[in-house]
């Protein structure tokens, strides 16, 4: 993933191989913008939210969240992350990622150890605020357990206190 050019597509590698990532619809944007600069916003100084950034989950795994958190303290010219530099990442659903943004991703997300997975349903605006389980599930994967979820507010003591308006990220 280090190797590609700039001007490659967005892409992202599902064991071993490469992925061209549905173009986004204007929609999924504006959320991910309103999200991103609501984070920025209202996140402590421990953190940073940015978008589209690779996520390097696995030897042969790489995602790249529409939008995350990361902890603060990493250069700004980093192109991959670890999944220790990642405290939430969030997935928008789109009609072309629907399997993927509410199965595999938390499925890859929580094996990598990522403390909080957040999905946004579109179509209404509907946030789902997950964080990584403290057990292992029987077949011995951590698994995301949903904390809050809604269409007016969310409130979370976690990754930080907030009290999201969904209003405030609704194109």
């Amino acid at each position: 993933m280090l190797r590609l050019p700039d001007d490659a597509p967005a892409v992202e590698l599902v064991d071993g191989i490469f992925q061209v990532k549905p173009l986004p619809t204007v929609g999924h944007q504006a959320i991910s913008c309103l999200l991103t600069g609501w984070l920025r916003t209202h996140a402590p100084t421990t953190v940073r939210a940015t978008q589209a950034v690779t996520v390097g989950l696995s030897v042969d795994t790489a995602r790249q969240p529409d939008v995350l958190l990361h902890r603060c303290g990493l250069a700004s010219d980093r192109r991959l992350l670890r999944p220790a530099d990642v405290v939430l990442a969030v997935e928008i659903v789109s009609p072309g990622t629907r399997r993927v943004d509410r199965f595999a991703k938390p499925g890859e997300y929580a094996a990598a150890g990522i403390p909080f997975y957040w999905r946004i349903e579109q179509d209404p605006v509907h946030l789902y605020a997950y964080r990584l389980g403290d057990r292992a599930a029987p077949d011995g994967e951590r698994r995301y357990e949903l904390v809050n979820e809604g269409s007016e507010v969310v409130e979370l003591t976690e990754p930080f206190a907030l009290k999201l308006p969904i209003a405030e990220i609704r194109p």
